[in-house]
């Protein structure tokens, strides 16, 4: 590992807007689809994403191999070629693998990393402070705290937040800790001038998030071109239209919450608009039962998805 003691040049990413967490396709054997991710990748270009996330709890991130986040990063970069910012997610168990996660991701192209905290030894406020600053120093790209206690166990208070805020690389949150708004609004007012919130949970409060000053939001990946136009709306003005553009997505955005069953249900829908060709997920994730599979058919047949705008992957 090159990282310890080293100090690289530092390169400030803003990542802003629609940002989806990218969904990993498997063949029926389970085996990396790098076809179909391609072709997903492309999905999310053409329907107006400002950036794509790899390795993000919504892409099974927790049943990859280090081979296979190497070849999912080289697809996605190489599909997005730089016209967007390429997110790599870090889920670590201690700074050691933090660091280890965040070198493999820098030189395969990653322009930030989403940093989830050490959650099995649940570290302290300090030791979150200590984490942070080593890998805002030592990796040289923006990092992006994930703040999700209902994931990890670790509570991160916005005091605790506004203090990482302050630290240098250290550029932005993802707030996933409900009553996200709330929180989102306590942490604009707290942390310095420039440090940017995200909101996550699937877009479940995305209009009241940037309400209160979120810069962006990144959920899961198979109704990007929806939400494109509902941040169109929002952005101009148009308030009226997103919330009827969100209160007609709400049964779908709901129905992919479900523990257990989110990555299928991602992956279900991502293959019946064609984008995808397989909806096979990885233990533990869990496949739909026939009930679940049945009330899916529901949302679907009364959303009516348009076709996707998909060119052929390169």
């Amino acid at each position: 590992m090159n990282y310890p003691g080293d100090h690289p040049a530092r390169s400030r990413c803003p990542v802003q807007g629609l940002v989806p967490i990218l969904a990993t396709p498997f063949h029926g054997d389970g085996t990396l689809d790098r076809v179909s991710l391609r072709g997903l990748t492309e999905f999310q270009l053409n329907s107006g994403a400002e950036g794509v996330a790899v390795f993000g709890m919504a892409s099974e991130g927790f049943a990859l191999t280090a081979a296979e986040r190497r070849h999912i990063l080289a697809d996605v970069t190489d599909v997005v070629a730089g016209a967007v910012p390429v997110v790599a997610g870090v889920s670590p168990t201690s700074l050691t693998t933090a660091l280890e996660q965040a070198e493999q991701a820098v030189l395969g192209g990653a322009d930030a990393l989403m940093v989830l905290p050490p959650y099995l030894a649940k570290p302290s406020l300090q030791q979150l402070v200590d984490f942070y600053g080593a890998l805002g120093e030592r990796t040289g790209v923006s990092i992006m705290v994930q703040d999700a206690a209902a994931t990890t166990g670790v509570a991160m208070p916005v005091p605790l937040i506004a203090q990482l805020a302050a630290l240098p690389g250290v550029d932005m949150v993802k707030v996933e800790s409900p009553p996200t708004a709330a929180k989102t609004a306590a942490v604009v007012a707290a942390a310095p001038s420039g440090f940017d919130v995200l909101g996550g949970q699937n877009a479940l409060f995305v209009l009241e998030e940037l309400a209160a000053g979120a810069v962006g939001t990144m959920p899961a990946c198979e109704f990007t071109d929806l939400l494109g136009g509902l941040l169109d709306a929002w952005r101009n003005g148009r308030a009226e239209e997103a919330h009827e553009r969100f209160e007609r997505l709400l049964p779908l955005i709901r129905f992919g919450m479900q523990p257990g069953f989110a990555w299928a249900v991602h992956k279900e829908v991502l293959m019946r608009r064609g984008i995808i060709a397989s909806a096979t997920v990885r233990l533990p994730a869990q496949d739909l039962p026939p009930s679940v599979r049945s009330d899916l058919d529901g949302v679907l047949r009364r959303l009516r998805l348009p076709a996707p705008a998909v060119r052929s992957p390169r």
